[in-house]
């Protein structure tokens, strides 16, 4: 049976499964984010991951492979030019990128940009260099409710970071400053492929905590994706987490912002009880921004098998006309140099009450087959890129 009513993907944001073919280029040769945390923890407990087959995937310790696991199982590789975001759930969704989105890791954000910025917020700027999220608010938390001057960084991602005290500062000022940033970074040399906002509270450095008040202002993708073709169909496109920043809205008839993946997850299992039919989409980013980035394998570990044990709950609630797919958007091993993004193979699990399992898919080319299988199943207008594997699901 592959008549299939609901498709719910899962994207385990960062949760690599081993180097790509093209590590070299992106200077990630002998990254692995799921091997190397299964070693750095002396093994993962995953015990309903390694039932549908995530140790038939990849060698990860603690996760053998199983002789008969639960879903069709395989990996994506990338096939546009980015390790970022959007690159990954765009190309997921139907889209190709072929131009990589413009950086500032190495040396901050132009003069002319942050004279303009600071022209239009009526505000002085601090920062402007790539930072982690938590270490620049006990750096110059204090001095940005003294002055309110605008925290503004980066990281390894194409973003541009503005953060500022909620009470002191404002949320609806910071978000009019974000909006002033990305009209600003329009422009093709500062062409960021998102404007964050970051809002915290606290009351001094060591205290200061970030708030699940953020936003993001993305830029809007290079062309119509599954989700438009889904919308035009009047199919529902749910949203969990951060995909409807990702996206920008586009195709989305329903979103939820998650406070953490644990909280994303309990959202999708909430929605598994609404008689919608399409797509729900969920991105759990705290394995990326909260472990990933910081270089910790142990917390990383936690969130994993916290995942696993919310997945626990999420499975007995699917119906044989619903599709349960579990993926990645990249790779971001926390014992790999650096604090950026790994160019790595993801994982793909698909799991339905009405398939058999058991079964070893080809490797994905492009992350673009999911799209396509999508718009397959729903008998939509077809993305560009990427061929369906609906056919080879058993």
């Amino acid at each position: 049976m592959k008549n299939f009513e609901r498709v719910i993907v899962v994207v385990l944001d960062s949760v690599g499964a081993g180097e790509a073919h093209d590590a070299a280029e992106f200077g990630d040769v002998g990254s692995d984010t799921l091997g190397h945390i299964g070693k750095a923890v002396g093994g993962l407990n995953m015990p309903v991951m390694k039932s549908l087959g995530l140790g038939n995937i990849h060698e990860i310790e603690g996760v053998e492979p199983v002789t008969t696991p639960l879903a069709n199982f395989g990996r994506m590789e990338e096939a546009s030019v980015g390790k970022d975001t959007m690159t990954g759930h765009w190309e997921m969704m139907g889209l190709h990128i072929q131009e990589r989105f413009i950086t500032f890791t190495e040396t901050g954000f132009p003069k002319e940009l942050l004279d303009e910025l600071t022209a239009r917020t009526g505000h002085p700027i601090i920062g402007n260099k790539s930072a982690s999220g938590t270490e620049i608010l006990d750096e110059l938390g204090e001095e940005h409710m003294a002055t309110g001057a605008m925290i503004v960084y980066t990281s390894a991602d194409s973003v541009l970071q503005i953060a500022a005290h909620e009470e002191t500062f404002g949320l609806e000022e910071l978000y009019r400053c974000c909006e002033i940033a990305r009209e600003l970074t329009m422009k093709p040399e500062w062409k960021v492929g998102r404007v964050i906002a970051r809002p915290f509270v606290g009351a001094h450095s060591g205290a200061f905590k970030r708030t699940s008040n953020r936003h993001d202002y993305a830029l809007k993708p290079i062309g119509k994706t599954a989700l438009d073709f889904l919308k035009e169909a009047k199919y529902d496109v749910i949203s969990v987490g951060k995909i409807v920043d990702i996206f920008d809205g586009e195709g989305i008839t329903e979103y939820h912002k998650s406070k953490t993946s644990d909280h994303g997850m309990q959202q999708t299992i909430e929605l598994m009880a609404k008689d919608f039919k399409g797509l729900m989409f969920v991105n759990l980013v705290d394995f990326d921004a909260n472990w990933g980035h910081r270089r910790n394998p142990q917390g990383y570990a936690q969130e994993l098998e916290l995942f696993d044990r919310n997945l626990a709950n999420l499975l007995p609630l699917l119906k044989d006309t619903d599709l349960l797919v579990l993926t990645a958007d990249h790779g971001n091993d926390p014992t790999f140099t650096g604090t950026d993004h790994t160019r790595e193979e993801v994982p793909l699990l698909v799991y339905s009450p009405s398939l058999k399992g058991n079964n070893e898919l080809a490797k994905r080319l492009t992350f673009a087959d999911l799209g396509a299988t999508i718009t397959d199943i729903f008998k939509t207008t077809m993305t560009t890129h990427g061929s369906s594997f609906l056919d080879e699901l058993e």
